[in-house]
């Protein structure tokens, strides 16, 4: 990371006093500034800043630098920040503004650059200026561990409790296209990397065709996602059977699967997974059939749920080198699933029960399943699609700071990734990855083709760091943390917070408890202006300090 240490003397601080005109309760006599870039991209920075006070306590605070290069400030975190021409100051919020004698503020920003993004070099607090040497680093993707200053035993405002276990985790992803062109393997790799502007998908849903000539469209995108991502799984689902083995003869308007096709269409499948397998593109789920109680005038066929449980009893044993879902119906429809769980012999041929989000949280769905919880099946929620914030053809998709874009974003679909998470769902799949309301854009609305957007950063936040066979843990929560929405899981000696912050309200300095001693902690932000952001985060023996300004979600990562 870039770095700027204003520092001096045996200490390591350069302690300046001026003959200033201060206020009476800002008589700073010396001051020193920590100012990072904690991530860099293609015009766009992210920067932390800790002010050290080395003088008389604050109770308020102005800090000042100016830019050399046009750099801009955009949006602030634990401050507010102007511009003005190339200077550029942050003041106190409200919780902030007092610094004791050698106490600290922290506050964070992002900003914009051109052709370079050098490090200022000259800082003043509340008048005095704090000067030094520039030292700059390589920007980092990772963000600081402050050392530690939260006093010992602070009361802490979440408590994780790792003995009480919930749901293993599969997975969180989304779909290529079931009828169009393949995602490029450079956007595979934005979507299941876990780099810097990456977005760490662990599962990818593709379409069966009843036409085997179309099986070779996805082979590159799905062999790039299991070699470019980490632990990736792939679902295959099919919409319809062949026309000629269904009662209306047409892959559209539903009809149902004939009974003595039953066999036909079970080899079918496994064909599919065993052409897959030769391509080297092993399929880890296969669905019986997407939507069995939704009959458009597109390819799609109709199933009861007991037409489901007769078929993977008497012919899921066909269908080799894979697991089995059912039933995927529009609003995780129990009556598609639970003819299936009931019979002992249906039920051991599968591995997973899948259902959509369309309308399932307003039918009561949005819920432990316990039937499925009481045979020991995962739950999955494999498609859902949400974009009403603007038009299809807005250009409010492609900008990154607008406001009903995200607000659809934190309010309605990451507030549904925490109930399913709640719900102890094992995954969560998004409908196509590549569109202009979802993960990464398609070069529609304004948005950039294959270029990260808002609604894939943010849902990185879980997909980037709760990784596939984490399990869920139970935490508490004090007064101070209720307006936050919070889940918690662990393996890999992390634990890892999730935390959406969907008030208007910054939660400050809000402390984390784990079991154990925390040897490192990472904090992410993605907000209105931010996108995976690194924040500060301070260590005192098994808790972490953070903060979470409002409208935003944040990841906690706890290396134990």
């Amino acid at each position: 990371m870039r770095k700027s240490r204003v520092a001096g003397a045996a200490a390591a601080v350069l302690v300046v006093s001026a003959a200033v005109a201060l206020p009476a309760d800002a008589a700073a006599a010396g001051c020193a500034v920590d100012y990072k870039v904690s991530s860099q991209w293609q015009n766009g920075f992210g920067a932390d800043v800790t002010i050290t006070n080395l003088g008389d306590p604050l109770t308020t605070w102005a800090l000042t630098w100016s830019y050399t290069a046009g750099q801009t400030v955009t949006q602030a975190w634990n401050a507010t920040l102007t511009q003005n021409g190339t200077t550029a100051t942050a003041t106190n919020l409200t919780y902030n503004g007092n610094i004791a004698t050698n106490g600290t503020a922290a506050f964070g920003f992002n900003g914009t650059w051109t052709t370079t993004n050098p490090t200022p070099t000259t800082f003043t607090l509340n008048g005095t200026t704090c000067t030094g040497t520039t030292t700059p680093t390589t920007p980092s993707a990772t963000p600081p561990t402050s050392n530690p200053t939260t006093p010992p035993g602070a009361a802490p405002d979440i408590t994780v409790n790792s003995a009480t276990k919930y749901q293993t985790i599969d997975g969180f992803g989304s779909a290529v296209s079931v009828w169009g062109s393949a995602w490029s393997t450079a956007e595979t790799q934005t979507l299941v990397g876990t780099g810097t502007n990456q977005l760490g998908l662990s599962i990818v849903r593709t379409g069966i065709s009843p036409v085997s000539s179309e099986w070779p469209t996805q082979v590159n995108a799905l062999k790039a996602a299991k070699s470019s991502g980490s632990g990736v799984k792939i679902l295959a689902s099919p919409w319809t059977a062949p026309a000629a083995w269904k009662t209306n003869n047409s892959r559209i308007n539903g009809g149902k699967l004939k009974t003595d096709y039953y066999d036909d269409y079970a080899n079918h499948l496994s064909s599919y997974v065993q052409y897959m397998r030769g391509q080297g593109v092993p399929i880890d789920v296969v669905s019986i059939q997407n939507e069995p109680d939704w009959h458009p005038d597109y390819d799609s066929m109709d199933w009861s749920g007991s037409e489901l449980s007769t078929f993977v009893r008497e012919q899921g044993s066909k269908i080799q080198n894979t697991r089995l879902m059912v039933a995927e119906a529009v609003n995780l429809n129990y009556g598609y699933t639970d003819p299936t769980l009931n019979d002992a012999a249906a039920r051991n041929a599968i591995g997973y029960i899948g259902g959509h989000l369309y309308g399932t949280e307003d039918a009561g769905r949005l819920k432990p399943y316990a039937l499925a919880a009481q045979y020991d099946k995962p739950v999955w929620m494999t498609e859902w699609n949400y974009h009403v914030a603007a038009g299809d053809t807005s250009t409010a998709w492609g900008d990154a700071s607008n406001k009903a874009v995200w607000d659809e974003t934190l309010d309605t679909v990451m507030r549904t990734v925490n109930k399913s998470m709640e719900a102890n769902w094992s995954a969560y799949i998004w409908w196509y990855g590549k569109r202009f309301y979802s993960f990464i854009g398609d070069g529609s609305a304004g948005t950039g083709t294959g270029a990260p957007l808002k609604r894939g950063y943010a849902f990185s936040q879980y997909a980037k760091y709760v990784r596939p066979g984490d399990q869920r843990i139970a935490l508490t929560k004090s007064t101070k943390a209720n307006p936050l929405e919070v889940t918690a899981y662990q393996g890999g000696g992390k634990i890892k917070l999730v935390i959406l912050n969907r008030s208007t309200s910054a939660v400050s300095n809000a402390v984390i408890q784990v079991p154990q001693s925390v040897t490192k902690a990472e904090d992410y932000l993605t907000s209105q202006f931010s996108n995976a952001a690194g924040q500060p985060a301070t260590v005192n023996g098994g808790q972490v300090t953070v903060s979470l300004p409002a409208r935003s979600i944040s990841t906690v990562v706890v290396t134990l």
